[in-house]
């Protein structure tokens, strides 16, 4: 059974082509395997039946915002000169992908005036990695959403499995206090799913063990990393030309599998996320290790909330804290990062 959300979409899509509004539309397509989509990218010249291929349901979980960076590059040689105009870009885009797009919009990423955002409220996607630890080792075939709120396999050997939506929705959606993407251009219709408690608790629990204790928890999940680079390139606000972890003048870290350096890499990859990071998981889904991301950071979420009462949603105007400056900003967290904000 469709989703009505995917036969709204596809009417958007192509009104805002025949429209000529758009040039190139960004969503998602079905994937070649269950509990899978991709991304598809339909241009204006493909024709009316081009956005047939458009689809929503609860797999479409990629953070789109991570593939519009490249479309608004300038040419390095002539920075100040484009030869093209930018394209005029439609994408589908749940709440986090809107506050990814916020934030690339404020680094002067993305250019928020040629975009036309078609917001879809989110009712939280499903996290395959739970489907497929719920049905052991049995090959899934086909699925299906129903309206009740359960998730229908069907498996090879154990035939039709049902579970509970809820039971195997990512973490991030469980957790999310924005579902509904604010200030979208054009909004499909349906209700997005109850606010979260945002998941400091766990964060809060970690917190509570001791400095020891917390470096071997962090030592033991990057001992699992291969240093794929993965999680950076899914990361919608990892967008620098290039990375700290490729310069070879000066040359931080080796490129190779060293303890050291797979936690250096980490660290400053977390640490640059701080006021940027969107709560999308989307290092989390493509790290193949399993590697528990989200738990570094969340932290960062919750301390540049804490400190500088900043979360990084949907106001345009609001610039983060580490973009900024004011003469009374305090200076404990870097001298005294254990007193209390006064």
């Amino acid at each position: 059974m469709m989703d009505p959300r995917t036969s709204e979409i596809r009417k958007i899509a192509q009104s805002l082509f025949a429209e000529g509004k758009i040039d190139l539309f960004l969503g998602f397509q079905q994937g070649t395997l269950p509990l899978r989509t991709r991304p598809c990218f339909i241009r204006a010249r493909e024709g009316a039946g081009a956005v047939d291929r458009l689809i929503w349901d609860s797999f479409c979980a990629n953070n789109l915002a991570a593939y519009l960076p490249k479309y608004y590059e300038n040419q390095p040689a002539r920075p100040k000169k484009r030869d093209k105009p930018y394209p005029r870009i439609g994408i589908a885009a749940k709440a986090c992908d809107l506050r990814s797009i916020v934030a690339l919009t404020k680094e002067r990423q993305v250019r928020r005036e040629s975009l036309v955002v078609v917001g879809v409220p989110c009712r939280g996607m499903i996290d395959t990695r739970k489907v497929e630890a719920a049905v052991t080792a049995q090959e899934i075939l086909r699925y299906e959403e129903s309206e009740g709120g359960t998730l229908e396999l069907t498996t090879r050997g154990a035939g039709t499995l049902s579970l509970p939506r809820e039971q195997v929705l990512q973490d991030c959606c469980l957790e999310c206090r924005y579902p509904l993407p604010e200030g979208a251009d054009v909004l499909v219709q349906g209700e997005a799913r109850t606010p979260g408690d945002g998941g400091y608790g766990r964060i809060r629990e970690f917190e509570s063990k001791s400095l020891e204790e917390r470096w071997e928890h962090f030592r033991a999940e990057l001992s699992r990393c291969i240093r794929c680079n993965a999680c950076r390139q899914a990361c919608p606000t990892c967008w620098c030309k290039e990375c700290f972890a490729e310069h070879t003048d000066l040359k931080w870290i080796g490129a190779g599998t060293d303890p050291s350096d797979k936690m250096f890499f980490q660290i400053i990859r977390i640490f640059h996320q701080a006021g940027r990071c969107v709560e999308c998981d989307a290092c989390y889904r493509a790290c193949p290790m399993g590697i528990d991301l989200r738990l570094y950071t969340k932290k960062m979420v919750k301390d540049v909330e804490e400190v500088f009462g900043f979360l990084p949603v949907f106001d345009a105007e609001e610039l983060p804290p580490l973009a900024t400056f004011g003469e009374k900003d305090g200076d404990f967290f870097i001298t005294d990062p254990d007193k209390e904000k006064g």
